[in-house]
């Protein structure tokens, strides 16, 4: 196994953790609007091998993950509506300000960038901020990166058959054991809570959301590596070593959020 992930993992695991065990919302929504930025610039990077993203757009709209929960409820609500439309004003504004230097790819680079990166990271946010979120927030990180542990080993134990083009090294096996991972370590954490935090979540319904997120999480995984691929680039940066860019390292989650904070409210 590469010393340079298990050496990179056991530093940045500590960090996150005492992230979330500060329990502050407002701490929490600056790391991610830190995280957030550093891989909207990332991808901006990998980009702009074949467009001209509007950057200033796309950093103003991470330092807003930072007002989530400053923001009064009632406000929010008609923001985040309108937000999607604004940044199309904007970004079709600097086509007409720049006089055709920018055009249509350059935006539809850039608003799809936003959209993956800074929108979903929001929905980690709303999910730390809901009753219980600093209890709810580690099933995410645990269908990202559990599965992403035990994609790993499963994939390098059992491995025989590719899944992808889109990302060669990942076989069928490989994301069978990640799902399976991430089933093992929600039923743990679920009872673990339960235990001893006094909640009363069903391991069932739990399990199953397990699941559910650990695949969402891989279809982010191979969306991460589709843009890529299509760019001609290994990895987003060599920020964490032995994982690549902080996109990198994020991919899964950032998908799993959205799905995440959706299935949270239904419970």
């Amino acid at each position: 196994m590469d010393i340079k992930r298990v050496t990179s993992a056991l530093l940045w695991f500590p960090i996150v953790l005492i992230i979330l065990l500060i329990q502050n919302k407002y701490v929490v929504d600056v790391a991610l609007t830190v995280i957030a930025y550093l891989s909207l610039n990332e991808y901006f990077n990998a980009v702009s091998k074949v467009s001209k993203p509007v950057k200033w757009v796309g950093y103003i709209c991470c330092i807003s993950i930072a007002f989530i929960h400053i923001i009064p409820p009632e406000w929010l609500q008609i923001i985040v509506t309108l937000s999607v439309p604004t940044i199309l004003l904007l970004l079709f504004s600097q086509i007409i300000a720049s006089d055709m230097k920018t055009d249509f790819k350059d935006i539809a680079f850039t608003f799809l960038g936003i959209c993956y990166i800074v929108f979903f990271m929001m929905f980690v946010a709303f999910v730390d901020g809901m009753p219980n979120g600093n209890i709810l927030i580690w099933y995410i990180i645990i269908a990202a990166w559990g599965t992403d542990i035990f994609a790993f080993f499963a994939g390098k134990l059992f491995g025989k058959h590719k899944f992808s083009k889109v990302s060669p090294k990942k076989s069928i096996e490989g994301c069978i054991g990640g799902a399976l991972g991430a089933l093992v370590l929600t039923l743990g954490y679920t009872y673990i809570i339960n235990s001893f935090c006094s909640m009363n979540y069903s391991l069932l319904i739990m399990g199953l959301i397990g699941i559910a997120l650990s695949f969402i999480g891989q279809i982010g995984d191979f969306a991460a590596s589709s843009i890529k691929r299509f760019v001609d680039i290994k990895d987003y940066s060599n920020l964490i070593p032995g994982h690549g860019g902080m996109l990198d390292r994020i991919d899964s989650l950032l998908f799993i959020a959205p799905f995440a904070y959706a299935m949270f409210r239904m419970l």
